[in-house]
C-alpha cells in the first residue's frame, strides 16, 4: 500500500493542480456537447444546459445582464456546475472505496487485512501524537483518552451528523450575510437588495 502510494504521488499532485482540474472540466463540457441530444451523455448536457440559462435569466433579474456578461456568466456557471458534479462522483467514489477497503481488510480478502491495518495504524499514530504531546503529567493516559478521545462506551466524541450539518451551514450563512451586509454598505453592489429579489421570486 505505501508503495503504491508513493508511485502515485506524481499523478495525486498533478490531479490536485487548480489549472490541471480546469483543463479536465472545460475537455468534459466539450465532450458534452458534442455528444448525440438522443444519447445519455447528450441528454446530461442539454439538462445542464436548461440550468445554466435558468441560473443566468435568474441573474437577469436581479442587473443588467448583455451580450459580455452573459458570455462570462454562462461559461462561468458552466464551470462552476461541472466542477461541483465532478466532485460530487469522487466524493462517492472515496466514499465506496473506502467501504470496499474496510470490507476486504474485515474478511482479509487476498491476505491484504495487516497491510491495511498497518497503514491506518500509522496514520492513526500520527494523528494521535499532537494529541498526546499536550497531556499533562498528572493525568494518566488511559484516563487522557478516555476524556477526550476514545469514551468507554465507544460513542464518538464529536456531534452527530446532523449537527455538524447544522452548525456548519448556520456558519456558512452567517458568513453570506455578514459579506453582504459589508459588500451593500461599503460598495456599489446592492446585495441585500439582489437576495431579498431572489427570496421574493423563490416565494412567488
Amino acid at each position: 500500500m505505501g508503495l503504491i502510494k508513493h508511485m502515485t504521488a506524481p499523478v495525486r499532485s498533478l490531479v490536485r493542480f487548480p489549472l490541471f482540474q480546469l483543463a479536465v472540466v472545460v475537455a468534459l463540457i466539450l465532450f458534452l456537447q458534442s455528444a448525440e441530444p438522443t444519447s445519455s451523455f447528450g441528454r446530461i448536457f442539454t439538462g445542464l444546459d436548461r440550468l445554466v440559462g435558468a441560473t443566468v435569466d435568474l441573474f437577469a433579474v436581479l442587473f443588467s445582464v448583455r451580450s459580455f456578461t452573459k458570455a462570462w456568466l454562462t461559461s462561468g456557471f458552466w464551470i462552476g456546475y461541472v466542477y461541483l458534479a465532478c466532485l460530487l462522483i469522487l466524493s462517492l467514489l472515496r466514499v465506496a472505496i473506502r467501504r470496499i477497503v474496510d470490507l476486504v481488510g474485515r474478511h482479509n480478502a487476498f491476505w491484504l487485512r495487516n497491510t491495511i491495518a498497518r497503514e491506518r495504524g500509522i496514520a492513526a499514530y500520527r494523528a494521535w501524537l499532537p494529541f498526546e504531546r499536550i497531556r499533562p503529567a498528572s493525568i494518566p493516559q488511559p484516563e487522557w483518552e478516555e476524556r477526550f478521545a476514545w469514551p468507554a462506551d465507544n460513542t464518538p466524541p464529536y456531534p452527530p451528523l446532523a449537527h455538524r450539518i447544522l452548525r456548519g451551514t448556520i456558519g456558512y450563512v452567517a458568513v453570506i450575510v455578514a459579506a453582504a451586509v459589508l459588500l451593500q454598505v461599503f460598495t456599489p453592489f446592492p446585495v441585500l437588495t439582489w437576495f431579498s429579489a431572489i427570496i421574493k421570486m423563490l416565494l412567488g
